[in-house]
């Protein structure tokens, strides 16, 4: 079985950041915080071992992503194959609106 690279980008690591932050300021959640972060390391560890096998977006605008869900919150990353690298390049939430975030 193939192992991928996988590389967060900035933004995606700004998406995240901006997470844990609501959960830790607004929420006063730290244990929320924390398992938030568990989650998506253990998600990007997931990525590392599936990233070629999950289905391209719909989208045809964005259509050059796949998407990989995280297992315990209502959270997934968008992401983009390049050779053996898969490379996250956001983080959204269920709730918002991806077209508007992406375009």
């Amino acid at each position: 079985m193939m192992k991928w690279n996988v590389i967060s980008t900035e933004d995606v690591q700004n998406d995240l950041d901006n997470f844990v932050y609501y959960l830790l300021v607004e929420k006063l959640n730290e244990q929320a915080a924390k398992a938030l972060l568990d989650d998506y390391d253990e998600t990007v560890e997931e990525l590392s071992k599936i990233a070629g096998s999950l289905k391209p977006l719909e989208d045809p605008d964005l259509n050059e992503y796949k998407k990989i869900r995280l297992r315990r919150h209502d959270y997934y990353l968008l992401y983009r194959l390049e050779e053996t690298t898969a490379i996250i390049d956001r983080m959204f939430h269920d709730l918002q609106d991806l077209d508007k975030a992406m375009k």
